[in-house]
């Protein structure tokens, strides 16, 4: 059976990252208040991929997405997030995501459209709880996204079960619709 999934940094050391249409999903989980952040990464048309600090470099244009998990007792709800603390920081502003609410009220956001990088992006290397993943690209790679976000979003972020599975389903939607290989991602 072909890999669907492996570890980021393992597979660049076993060299079985792909240079071309694939997706990286990283996480930052703040453990002791449950707030996540997931980022979401297409790439394709790698010219190098090389360690670079505590993380790894792309030389390649690429589509990035985020999606927040907000704790119900999470004290700067009101803050925009791009002008949250670093650890709970992303590029965007509240109109630039679409909310869902759960029923134990943790607020989860997601990119309403990906942010573009034309020439180069890198990922940190994962502490703690954290992951970072390539998603290879496979027939069944949407369905695979989904069960691996309805799975972290509930365990991880603490998502009841239903909410788990709509704002995954929402959310690969969205990668698909805006992130997919098609047209300007195509060799």
């Amino acid at each position: 059976m072909a890999i669907k999934a492996m570890d980021l940094f393992e597979a660049y050391k076993a060299d079985k990252l792909p240079k071309d249409q694939a997706y990286i999903v990283s996480s930052f989980i703040n453990t002791q208040n449950g707030y996540s952040i997931y980022e979401i990464i297409s790439y394709s048309g790698v010219k190098a991929i090389y360690p670079d600090g505590d993380g790894l470099t792309f030389q390649s244009s690429g589509k990035k997405m985020h999606v927040l998990s907000e704790p119900a007792t999470y004290s700067h709800k009101a803050t925009e997030p791009y002008l949250r603390d670093k650890e709970e920081q992303i590029p965007l502003r509240f109109a630039e995501l679409d909310m869902i609410t759960a029923k134990n009220q943790i607020k989860i956001y997601f990119s309403k459209k990906p942010i573009e990088s034309l020439s180069s992006f890198t990922i940190a290397r994962p502490k703690g709880l954290n992951i970072s993943f390539v998603f290879y690209d496979m027939p069944d790679i949407y369905d695979t996204l989904t069960k691996f976000f309805e799975q972290t979003f509930n365990k991880d972020a603490g998502i009841p079960q239903a909410d788990s599975k709509k704002v995954a389903k929402d959310a690969v939607a969205t990668i698909e619709k805006l992130m997919s290989f098609k047209s300007d991602f195509s060799s």
